[in-house]
């Protein structure tokens, strides 16, 4: 890479700081960092891996005083450009180093990690104290950390019944661009502990979902509750879209679940569709290993055995539902429930997806590409159950507008749904192309996996018509005042706000970043 004087200094400096092992400055090293699942923008002058705090603290020091922007790294499983640079005169700060579950506190209930804790590694520490997050991590687990979600903001295990990644935080450590440490909450007192989020204004709120926009997560908090001893599934097939959507709403009213999910008929023929017997008897093995219900487990390995590959042959849609609780009267009570509720939309099939999900909830990230090799780019948005059925008789006309060019240029698309707590529903399109793969593809995934599939050739064509889909199911989205989680650099978030409500965040930019080297282009600041 060609320098300027000003950038080999900078190297230099932050190489006194942490160490030449980890200022990454080749080629293939500053490439693959600067991409996301979709896409990239501009290379950095450099990957930085600081290993403490302290050395976190002065990596932001250091580039923030000699004007370089920063941009920092989770686990990479983004696709909203949230640590994509904007500026070649940017680093990327990698948090992978910043690993340790600092504390378990058994008797306040909460746990604090540094920001490159996978949720994984925190789910199987608190496990084994039999302690869980409320909101427990996204399907990307295994390399998804805590850091990137609360950054981002994620959902998935535990959305039904405890909201999403926000909801479950307390208190954070922020680096600011100055190198010292915020905090939030009851952190920020003189004799208090991470202990409590609501005193006064919600600081820890506004640094949930900034995209590091505003400072670098050091270290969160976050909340404990006891771990469900036993868990129950049920799953549903529908004739359609709108019966789907309504069961799911139906549930939610509830508040019988734990976590629930919904496939169209593209998604239900791709990954998480494509269960076979061999994974659904492990998960009920797995289930059978650690519930206090074995008999339950064994019925549920029994059912699955029978229904073999068959459990959803003539539904087009189907939702997943997961209920836990303490005893086997709550599982089954609120498994009841469940049914009552979604029963008169759908009719119940065998219960192999949830089972083998709640059981073995965390996957390889296999997903980033498609079931034929394909690229693949979701995009999503929360509606109001009143507005559900709406933004899919919209989405499902501009479909058929656009079949021709789709098909011609070999685009598909699919959809996974999700109802968050009692009041929102989240509709998530994925977007399939063929397409070569990029570096991202072929450093994440291992070979022997990516051998299975089948390659195909640049799609340059194909790939602009996604870019198109894209932005015009955005109109749709926001058209009906659709809000998202990850928004990073991707999703419109200054479009069409509020005038005040913009302008007190831009306010608040400044004050915190006068120069606007955090993470230069989040949240569209």
């Amino acid at each position: 890479l060609t320098m300027s004087q000003a950038e080999k200094e900078a190297i230099s400096v932050l190489t006194a700081v942490i160490g030449k092992k980890y200022v990454l400055i080749d080629q293939k090293s500053v490439e693959f960092y600067s991409m996301d699942v979709y896409r990239s923008f501009e290379i950095p002058i450099a990957v930085v891996q600081p290993g403490s705090v302290e050395e976190l603290q002065e990596v932001v020091r250091v580039a923030i005083g000699l004007g370089i922007a920063i941009v920092t790294r989770g686990g990479g499983a983004s696709y909203t450009d949230g640590y994509l640079a904007t500026t070649p005169k940017s680093i990327t700060i990698d948090t992978s180093r910043l690993n340790k579950i600092v504390e378990i506190n058994e008797e306040d209930m909460l746990v604090t990690v540094e920001p490159g804790v996978t949720w994984a590694e925190m789910a199987a520490a608190l496990e084994e104290k039999n302690l869980r997050t409320p909101f427990w991590g996204p399907f990307s687990g295994l390399k998804a950390t805590v850091g990137g979600s609360t950054s981002q903001n994620s959902l998935s295990m535990g959305t039904s019944a405890y909201g999403g990644s926000p909801e479950s935080i307390l208190c954070y450590d922020i680096v600011l661009p100055s190198g010292k440490i915020l905090k939030t909450g009851s952190s920020s007192m003189e004799n208090s502990s991470a202990f409590f989020r609501h005193y006064g204004p919600d600081l820890t709120g506004l640094f949930s979902g900034d995209a590091g926009a505003l400072g670098v997560k050091a270290r969160i908090t976050l909340r404990l509750i006891k771990l469900p001893t036993h868990t129950l599934t049920c799953s549903f097939g529908f004739k359609d879209y709108g019966s789907m959507s309504e069961g799911m709403a139906a549930a939610a009213r509830e508040q019988s679940v734990s976590s629930n999910w919904g496939l169209d008929p593209k998604l239900q023929q791709g990954q998480l569709g494509r269960v076979t017997l061999s994974d659904a008897i492990k998960a009920a093995f797995a289930v059978l290993r650690t519930a206090r219900n074995p008999f339950e487990a064994i019925v549920q390995l029994g059912k699955m055995a029978l229904a073999g590959k068959r459990f959803l042959t003539g539904f087009d849609y189907s939702a997943h539902f997961v209920v836990e609780g303490y005893s086997v009267a709550e599982v089954k009570s609120k498994l009841a429930q469940t049914r009552k509720a979604v029963d008169p939309y759908g009719t119940e099939t065998a219960n192999t997806i949830p089972t083998v999900l709640g059981a073995t909830p965390f996957m390889p990230l296999y997903p980033i590409l498609g079931p034929q090799g394909e690229r693949w780019v979701p995009m999503h948005g929360f509606l109001p159950f009143s507005k559900m059925q709406d933004f899919h008789d919209r989405l499902m006309k501009f479909y058929e507008e656009n079949k021709e060019k789709m098909e011609a240029h070999s685009v598909e698309a699919g959809a996974m749904f999700m109802t968050y707590s009692t009041h929102s529903f989240l509709y998530e399109v994925a977007l399939y192309w063929k397409d070569d793969r990029s570096l991202y593809h072929k450093t994440y995934l291992d070979q022997d996996y990516l051998d299975m599939l089948p390659v195909h050739d640049e799609n340059q064509a194909g790939r602009a018509l996604v870019a198109e889909i894209r932005s015009k199911i955005q109109d749709i989205y926001s058209e009906l005042g659709a809000v998202h989680f990850q928004v990073g650099k991707s999703y419109p978030y200054q479009q069409g706000r509020q005038e005040e409500a913009a302008q007190a965040l831009k306010d608040i930019k400044k004050s915190i970043d006068p120069d606007n080297l955090m993470n230069p282009g989040a949240l569209g600041l």
